[in-house]
């Protein structure tokens, strides 16, 4: 499959309609932003992986106040792999209640299913040193 520039526009706006889901607390729209299994994967903030939509509701819900009041996402890039598996690299930046900030990068597996596009595998990577390191 060769992504065309409407593939590359939904996938652009599904990773930005995250953020605005999640700081509105629509935590019941996240079937709009994910598949019905999607894996998100915390490994590296130290909270291992959820699985499926109703766990990564649950743990936004248990996070509760410390959840970011803010998620900005910018830096997209939207990448075919030789054997079609479509991935997002995208960079994160969380604005939290305090006015501290944090960055992230976030590397996502997005599939096509019969309602658009989904993200179907989160990788979420604190940046915590310049230069990679």
């Amino acid at each position: 499959m060769t992504l065309s520039m409407e593939d590359r526009l939904e996938i652009n706006d599904l990773i930005a309609r995250h953020g605005h889901l999640v700081d509105a607390g629509e935590l019941d729209r996240m079937a709009e932003l994910f598949t019905s299994e999607i894996v998100y994967d915390l490994t590296a903030l130290g909270f291992g992986e959820l699985h499926g939509i109703v766990a990564l509701r649950d743990a936004a819900v248990a996070l509760g106040d410390a959840n970011p009041v803010g998620h900005h996402v910018t830096n997209v890039i939207v990448a075919e792999t030789e054997a079609g598996v479509v991935r997002v690299l995208s960079k994160g930046i969380g604005i939290n209640a305090d006015g501290s900030c944090a960055s992230v990068t976030y590397e996502d597996v997005v599939v096509r299913v019969s309602s658009g596009w989904r993200i179907s595998y989160r990788k979420v990577i604190p940046r915590r040193a310049p230069l990679g390191g």
